[in-house]
């Protein structure tokens, strides 16, 4: 995958470089390239400017960000501006991005954008009901969260098909050494090698902990009948205490 970043901080991208990230870039399973936008901007290498009809703020002007996509060798991107009223990102979505070749974001700074910016992208899209002082943060969660999901970056795929919200559920609890740890077991069926016993523990595990801490997870989930009648037999549980 080829992602190409806008930003006026480019240094702020260091932990991409780093851990899984950074051993994808040495794979060659990715390329990151960052593009300091300030470099482009004819006026005085000024990005920002006052909005027509007053307001407080500055906003972003619009050539610079043309002029530095412009220079992007790219075929079709999916350019991605990060925006806190865009399309709450997810981890489907970043299943979405995972299966593009090519990603461009665009990471903004001050009040906001000139609104020609987005004649240029194909996606606005937002962490969620609240505001950063910048797009990098959001970028990083966002390439991270993709990242991890293109082959053979982590290392095997089914590394993170048991991930929270992979399946639509959150992820059942996990165990390693020692067996006793102050007191405190592991689940004896985690140690008893019958692995359809532990499939069903850890299916019934997932449902019970996303009732009970996310159930809106839930309500436009396609349950199977194994599924079903596991939730059934929690709700039964719960509605007898």
């Amino acid at each position: 995958m080829k992602i190409d970043v806008l930003t006026l901080f480019p240094e702020m991208f260091s932990p991409v470089e780093h851990s899984i990230l950074g051993k994808a870039q040495e794979k060659g399973l990715i390329d990151i390239t960052y593009h300091n936008f300030r470099e482009n901007a004819e006026k005085s290498r000024h990005v920002d400017d006052e909005p027509y009809g007053g307001g407080q703020g500055m906003l972003l002007r619009a050539q610079p960000i043309f002029d530095t996509i412009k220079k992007i060798p790219s075929k079709s991107p999916r350019i991605l501006l990060l925006d806190p009223a865009g399309r709450k990102f997810d981890q489907s979505y970043a299943e979405e991005l995972a299966q593009q070749e090519e990603l461009i974001f665009i990471c903004g700074h001050y009040e906001g954008y000139d609104e020609r910016i987005k004649s240029l992208v194909t996606d606005e899209i937002s962490l969620g009901d609240f505001v950063l002082t910048g797009g990098e943060l959001a970028a990083m969660t966002i390439i991270d969260a993709t990242v991890r999901l293109i082959p053979d970056v982590i290392g095997k795929e089914v590394s993170h098909q048991d991930d929270s919200f992979s399946s639509g559920l959150l992820e059942y609890p996990q165990y390693t050494r020692p067996y006793n740890f102050r007191g405190m077991m592991v689940p004896d069926v985690l140690m008893s090698g019958h692995h359809e016993n532990i499939r069903l523990w850890r299916l019934e595990q997932s449902l019970r902990k996303t009732l009970e801490r996310r159930p809106d997870l839930l309500k436009d989930r396609s349950m199977t009948e194994e599924e079903e009648k596991i939730l059934n037999k929690i709700q039964a549980e719960s509605e007898s205490k």
